[in-house]
C-alpha cells in the first residue's frame, strides 16, 4: 500500500506547492514606476511584456557592434541576506556588467536582472531591484525586463540569488583595447569605493576569525555597522569614462580590476610584448583593506590578486594626454592618479610589477 499523501478534495494548487503568483503580480506592479525612471533614449515598451524592446537605430550609431556583459554580486549577497539590508546591492549587480561594458568602449544601453528565491518577499524584492533601478540611473542605461523565479526546494528561506546581463555599443572605430598600447603610456588608476563586489569569501573568512557581528561598529568605519561597510556599493565608471572618450584624446586601453585584483586584469588589455609596472606607494588605500590584511594576517601578494586594493578601474593613456586625461576624471568626481607605466616585456614573465608598498608607515 503506497503512503504517498493524497491530494485534497478540491486539489492541489501552485500556492500549496509554494508558488504565490499573486505575490508575483505585486511585485511586478512594484516594478514597472522603477524601470520608468530609467528610461533613456531606444526605450520601447515598458514591462510586462514576453521580451523587452530597445531601438539602437535611434540612438544615433552609424556602424554599431553591440556588447553584452553578465554577472553577478558573489557571496557579498550573503552579507546582504543576514544583515537584512537589500537595498544598495542591486547597484552592485549593475555596476558589476556596466563596468564590464565600459572598458571596451560601449555604452550600456539596457539592462536586465534574475532573481530567484524559495518564497518570495515583494518587499525585499522591491528594495533589490529599487538598487538596480539606481545602479541603471548611475549608468544611463535603461531597466528593460527581468525575471522573477520563486523556486521552493532551491533555495533556503529568505535566501535569493541574483544574476545581471547588460548590452551596450560601441562605434566599431571606437572599440578598446587599442592596439597601439606600447611602452612608455601611463597607467592611470580611479579610486574605488571598498572592495566592490569581489573577495568577499575571504572577507567573511575575515569577519568570522575575529568573531565579529555585522550589527556591531566597523573597526575600520566606527561610525557605521560592519554590515553597512562592507555593502558599501560597487563604483560605476561609466559616466566619466564615457566623458573621457568622446572629449579627449589618448585613451587607449581601460582595465576593470575585479575578481584577480591588479595581477590578472592589467594584462587582459595589454599586448603580448608589453607588461605594466604598478607604483603602489600613489594608491590611497581605503581603510577597509588595512583592517583586513591585519586582522586576516593576508599577504600583500593575497591581497594583489584578490582585491582592488583601493583602484576599481585603470586607464591607459600615452604620456602626451595622462594629464589632461586626469583632469577630466577630476572634473566629472572621480580621485585618478597616476600609478606607473607600459613597459616591454621580460624574459621572467611577469606582466605585472610592483614597486613600493601601499602601507605608508613600510613607504
Amino acid at each position: 500500500m503506497s503512503s504517498t499523501a493524497k491530494p485534497a478534495a478540491d486539489g492541489l494548487s501552485y500556492e500549496q506547492a509554494g508558488v504565490d503568483i499573486t505575490a508575483g503580480n505585486k511585485l511586478v506592479d512594484a516594478i514597472k514606476p522603477l524601470a520608468r525612471t530609467t528610461r533613456r533614449t531606444g526605450s520601447l515598451a515598458g514591462l510586462g511584456g514576453f521580451g523587452g524592446l530597445f531601438d539602437l537605430k535611434a540612438c544615433g550609431y552609424e556602424d554599431p557592434v553591440l556588447i553584452a556583459a553578465n554577472d553577478g554580486v558573489g557571496t557579498k549577497l550573503r552579507i546582504a541576506i543576514d544583515s537584512g539590508q537589500h537595498s544598495t546591492i542591486g547597484i552592485d549587480l549593475v555596476a558589476m556588467s556596466v563596468n564590464d561594458l565600459i572598458v571596451q568602449g560601449g555604452e550600456p544601453l539596457f539592462f536586465l536582472d534574475y532573481f530567484a528565491c524559495a518564497s518570495l518577499d515583494p518587499d525585499h524584492a522591491s528594495s533589490v531591484i529599487e538598487g538596480i533601478a539606481e545602479g541603471c540611473r548611475q549608468a544611463g542605461c535603461a531597466l528593460i525586463g527581468g525575471e522573477t523565479a520563486e523556486m521552493p526546494g532551491m533555495y533556503a528561506a529568505g535566501d535569493y540569488d541574483l544574476a545581471g546581463f547588460a548590452v551596450g555599443a560601441a562605434e566599431r572605430r571606437a572599440l578598446l583595447p587599442k592596439k597601439t598600447v606600447k611602452p612608455g603610456d601611463v597607467l592611470i588608476g580611479l579610486a574605488s569605493s571598498g572592495p566592490h563586489s569581489n573577495g568577499y569569501s575571504l572577507i567573511r573568512k575575515v569577519v568570522e576569525v575575529t568573531g565579529l557581528d555585522y550589527a556591531a561598529p566597523a573597526p575600520f568605519a566606527p561610525d557605521s555597522t560592519l554590515a553597512s561597510a562592507l555593502l558599501t556599493p560597487t563604483r560605476i565608471y561609466v559616466k566619466p569614462v564615457l566623458h573621457a572618450l568622446r572629449r579627449h584624446r589618448g585613451l587607449k586601453a581601460l582595465a576593470h580590476i575585479t575578481g584577480g585584483g591588479f595581477v590578472e586584469n592589467i594584462p587582459r588589455v595589454l599586448p603580448d610584448d608589453c607588461a605594466a609596472e604598478v607604483s603602489l606607494g600613489a594608491i590611497e588605500v581605503p581603510d577597509v583593506f588595512t583592517w583586513l590584511r591585519s586582522a586576516g594576517g593576508i599577504a600583500d601578494s593575497e591581497m594583489l590578486r584578490t582585491f582592488n586594493c583601493g583602484i576599481g578601474m585603470i586607464a591607459i593613456a600615452s604620456e602626451r594626454y595622462a594629464d589632461s586625461l586626469i583632469l577630466a576624471f577630476a572634473e566629472q568626481g572621480e580621485t585618478a592618479v597616476r600609478l606607473g607605466n607600459v613597459v616591454e616585456r621580460s624574459s621572467d614573465d611577469h606582466r605585472v610589477r610592483f614597486s613600493g608598498s601601499l602601507w605608508p608607515g613600510e613607504r
